[in-house]
Parts: C-alpha cells; sequence; structure tokens
C-alpha cells in the first residue's frame, strides 16, 4: 500500500508540473502571436479559440479522469485478463467516438450558424478548421484514462506537453509565414488553426507508442452492446466527465461568452465593423494575462487539494479542516497579489506585450477577474475531493449565465469596459456561491474575516510603492517598449517584495502552514517575525 500511495502522489506530482508548464506555455505564445497578427488578427483567433479549448480540456481532464477512475474503482491493471473491464472500456470508447463524432458535426457544419452569432460569418470556414479536433478526443481520453487509473500518469504529463509544444510552434510559424507572404488574416487564421491540428496529431503519436510498449490491446473487437450498457456508462462518462473539468473550463466559457456576443454588441452599439474587432482584440490581451495571473494560485493551491482528499476519506476532520483553510488562504494571497500588482503595472505591461497601450483601464478592470477565478479553481478542486462533483459545475454556469447578461446590459452602454465589468460580476457570484457551499461542510467564515485585514494592508502597501516607483519612471517621461519593459519588470520585483514582505509581518500564515507552501521556508527573507 505504501508503494501504491508513493506512486499515485509521484503521479499526481507529474501531472500538475506538466499541467502548469502548459498554461504557462498557453499564456505566454499569445503576445508574440499577437504581435505578428496584430489586434484584428488576435480578434480572429479568440473568437474561435472557445471551441478548441472545451475540446482541449475534455480530452486533457475530464474524459481521462472519469475512466481512471472506472479503471481504479475495478482495482485490476487492464492486462490482468479482466473481462469486464474491458468490455467496460470499449463501451467507454464506443461512447466517446459518438461523442466526438456528434460534436465534430455539430461543430463543422453548424459554422455558419456560430459565426452568425458572433456576428462574423467570415469566420465560419475558421471554425470548421477548429471543429476537426474533437475527432481525438476518444483516442486521446481513453488512452491517457488507462494510464491515470494504474498511477502512470507520465504518459499523459508527456503527451499533453508535446501536444502543446508542436501546437504552439505550428501556430507561431504558420502565422509568420502567411502574413509575411500577403494572406488576409481570416485565410492566416484558417492556416493557423489547421497547423494547429499537428498537436493533437503529436499527442495520439505519443500515446501510442505507450501504448504499443505496454502491448495493451483493448479496442480488438468492437463488443455487443445492449441498450442497457450502452446507456449505463455513457451517463457515467458524461456526467463525470463535463462535471470533473468545469473548473478547467472556467475561463474558456466565459471566453465563449464574449465570443459569441460582444462583437455583435459593439457593431450594434454603433461600432464599425473593423473597429470593432480592434476592440475585442484589444480586449482579448486580458485572457493570457489572466491565465498567467491563476497560474501561481492554481500551482500552489493543487499541491494540498491530494490532501484533502486523502484526510476525507480518512475522515480525519481536524486534518481536513487545517488543509481546506490553508488552501483558501494561499489562493487568496496569491490570487489577491497577483490581480493588485497587474492593475497597477498594467499599462507598461501592456506596451511590453502589446506594443501598445490601447485599453489599459479594460485590462485593468478585467485583472480583478484573477482573484475570484483563483479561489473559484481552488474551492472548486476542494469541493471535487470531498465528493461534491456537481456543486462547482452547477455554480460556474450561474456565473457564466451572469456574464451573458452582463453583457446584453453593459456593453451597449459602456463597451468593452462593460464587458470587463460582467466578467468580473459573473465570476464574483460564482466565487459567492462556491464559498457558500463550502461554508456548509466547513468552517470557514472566521478564516476569511481573519485573512481581511492582512490582505488588504498588503494590498494597499503594494499600491503605495508601486504608484511612487512607476511616477519616477513617468518622470522621464517616454512611452518607448524598452523603457516600459524595465517599468513594468521592476515593478513585478518591487510589488511582489513589499507585498510580502508586509504579508509575512501581519502573520496571516502559521509556521505550520508556511511549512506545507512550497519554498515557504524561503519566506523568511521577508521579515518573519519571531514569535514567543
Amino acid at each position: 500500500m505504501p508503494d501504491d500511495s508513493q506512486q499515485w502522489m509521484k503521479g499526481a506530482v507529474i501531472l500538475t508540473a506538466a499541467a502548469m508548464m502548459i498554461k504557462v506555455l498557453s499564456a505566454v505564445y499569445r503576445v508574440p502571436f499577437q504581435n505578428i497578427v496584430g489586434d484584428t488578427g488576435f480578434y480572429i483567433y479568440q473568437q474561435v479559440y472557445p471551441i478548441y479549448g472545451i475540446a482541449a480540456v475534455l480530452a486533457a481532464s475530464g474524459f481521462p479522469v472519469a475512466i481512471s477512475r472506472i479503471v481504479a474503482e475495478k482495482g485490476a491493471d487492464p492486462n490482468g485478463g479482466s473481462e469486464h473491464l474491458h468490455k467496460i472500456l470499449q463501451t467507454a470508447f464506443f461512447v466517446l467516438c459518438l461523442v466526438g463524432t456528434g460534436l465534430f458535426l455539430l461543430v463543422f457544419l453548424g459554422a455558419g450558424t456560430i459565426s452568425r452569432w458572433m456576428g462574423d460569418p467570415l469566420l465560419a470556414p475558421v471554425i470548421q478548421v477548429v471543429a476537426f479536433f474533437f475527432l481525438f478526443l476518444p483516442f486521446l481520453s481513453l488512452w491517457r484514462g488507462i494510464s491515470q487509473g494504474v498511477g502512470n500518469m507520465a504518459p499523459t504529463a508527456i503527451s499533453q506537453f508535446i501536444e502543446q509544444l508542436i501546437r504552439v510552434a505550428a501556430i507561431l510559424i504558420v502565422s509568420y509565414l502567411l502574413v509575411n507572404a500577403g494572406f488576409s488574416l481570416y485565410d492566416t487564421g484558417r492556416g493557423v488553426w489547421a497547423g494547429a491540428l499537428a498537436g493533437g496529431l503529436a499527442g495520439m503519436a505519443v500515446l501510442g507508442i505507450f501504448i504499443k510498449k505496454s502491448k495493451k490491446r483493448l479496442l480488438v473487437s468492437l463488443p455487443l452492446l445492449s441498450i442497457q450498457e450502452l446507456a449505463s456508462t455513457g451517463k457515467t462518462l458524461l456526467t463525470h466527465g463535463v462535471a470533473i473539468c468545469f473548473s478547467g473550463l472556467l475561463l474558456i466559457l466565459f471566453q465563449l461568452v464574449d465570443s459569441l456576443n460582444l462583437y455583435s454588441l459593439l457593431v450594434q452599439s454603433g461600432f464599425g465593423s473593423e473597429d470593432a474587432k480592434s476592440l475585442k482584440g484589444v480586449f482579448d490581451r486580458g485572457q493570457p494575462l489572466i491565465q498567467l495571473g491563476t497560474v501561481a494560485a492554481a500551482s500552489l493551491s493543487l499541491a494540498l487539494v491530494p490532501a484533502v482528499t486523502a484526510a476525507w476519506i480518512q475522515d480525519n476532520q481536524e486534518i481536513l479542516q487545517k488543509k481546506v483553510s490553508t488552501s483558501l488562504k494561499i489562493s487568496m494571497t496569491v490570487g489577491l497579489g497577483a490581480a493588485a500588482g497587474l492593475i497597477n503595472i498594467i499599462r507598461p505591461a501592456n506596451i511590453m506585450l502589446f506594443q501598445t497601450g490601447d485599453g489599459s483601464a479594460v485590462l485593468a478592470v478585467l485583472a480583478v477577474s484573477i482573484f475570484f477565478a483563483s479561489i473559484i479553481m481552488t474551492v472548486s478542486g476542494i469541493l471535487q475531493g470531498v465528493g461534491e462533483v456537481m456543486s462547482p459545475a452547477k455554480y460556474i454556469m450561474v456565473g457564466v449565465l451572469g456574464k451573458y447578461i452582463g453583457n446584453l446590459l453593459l456593453v451597449p452602454v459602456y463597451g468593452t469596459m462593460g464587458a470587463a465589468l460582467s466578467t468580473v460580476m459573473g465570476l464574483f457570484v460564482a466565487c459567492l456561491l462556491m464559498l457558500w457551499k463550502l461554508n456548509t461542510a466547513f468552517s470557514i467564515l472566521s478564516e476569511l474575516r481573519h485573512s481581511f485585514i492582512p490582505l488588504a494592508a498588503s494590498a494597499v502597501a503594494m499600491t503605495a510603492v508601486l504608484r511612487v516607483w512607476l511616477f519616477i519612471f513617468d518622470l522621464f517621461g517616454t512611452d518607448g517598449r524598452l523603457f516600459q519593459t524595465a517599468a513594468s519588470l521592476t515593478g513585478v520585483v518591487v510589488g511582489g517584495s513589499v507585498y510580502l514582505m508586509v504579508l509575512m509581518r501581519t502573520r496571516l500564515f502559521t509556521d505550520e502552514e508556511i511549512g506545507h507552501i512550497p519554498y515557504g521556508s524561503k519566506l523568511a527573507v521577508f521579515g518573519r517575525r519571531k514569535t514567543g
């Protein structure tokens, strides 16, 4: 049993590390890509990105986790001769083939309708290319799920990383070649996504190599399936698979809402089509910033979620309460630090990354999303860890609905600023519902009250110092990209140091909690007062 436990923990670390690298890569490549294609080209890419994002999350974390649970619950290696398990997995593959093919046909044949919903019929060919990603779904999901079910996370981690690396390389190379060859931005968008399909093929190839080496022969024949077996396996797979991946779909679903109605609402409000595309492209600059801002919170909090699950299984309420409190405080601390820091340096960061300061005020409002999204991701993981699989999905959908309604009400009045406000409000609603649900199982209100003053003091101190720091840079009166890069990067170091210094002096975290934080012992350099 200890060996099994160590294997699962090692696997969890591998998956978490791979997930963090993929998230960073996914956020960072958008910067050079936007520099190549401009704001309108970025608009075209981001309009259809949520469709790809849904396929990617389902194939990376949704269905594989559901399948891994089936394998783990049967307590047998698929090579071990369990005919019943083989039949279930073959049934799952058949269901996933139906799902993948159905989603492909829905998106491919409905591309014209979807593009009209978005208000831009020229996007239809681009959407049709993205639809092909759903055809990878059965193979990626099944092979990853089987490996994870027996505690071998390496195939999943390596295939995901290679898939993302090839996809990013293809996007940057193809966009550079097509733009320089004089192709239209819509043709470039279609070519970029066609090139990105190489990532999915690479991921399948890597998994195929692992499957071949393991000598698994799970799909040699398709069993005769009864309607009951098909319905039962399909219900389990779809219900758990979709619910599990909702925290990963959080930001993608909010982007999907903006893809569906932000551009059309801007046009209806009186903006010309080209101006509206450019404005949407500028607004989409916020997505990689939000993604980068939530990476740190996700990586720190995810390290504690397996411990939460273990304590829940052992019914150790004392340890469980401590782990939940620590996870919550970490997500709030890192989320607030990232959000407040980005708000303060948003203009120089905007120029550093995207060449101009356009839309900085809108991006500053969007940065608030980092705080709420960090808490939602953490609480979602905790709730799933204690058996509340469906609750996060339900509350996230309420937030998405709030975002959709907010766009309808605010965009016609405030433009992209209205879209930013509706994003923050939707995430705020989902966050409140999540915390309310968590409070029904654990005592977190006192923790929230105790955390408020230390976190607020740290954020205010950081803001005051950064205001002075950037004022000194402004005295030189230049908007050069190199100069703004210096202001932005030094601001990160100065602001982060002040935030941590004040935070440590307020003793928000106990010595025991600091011990659970990766590299927590290093925080002593920021002025931790000795107790006693």
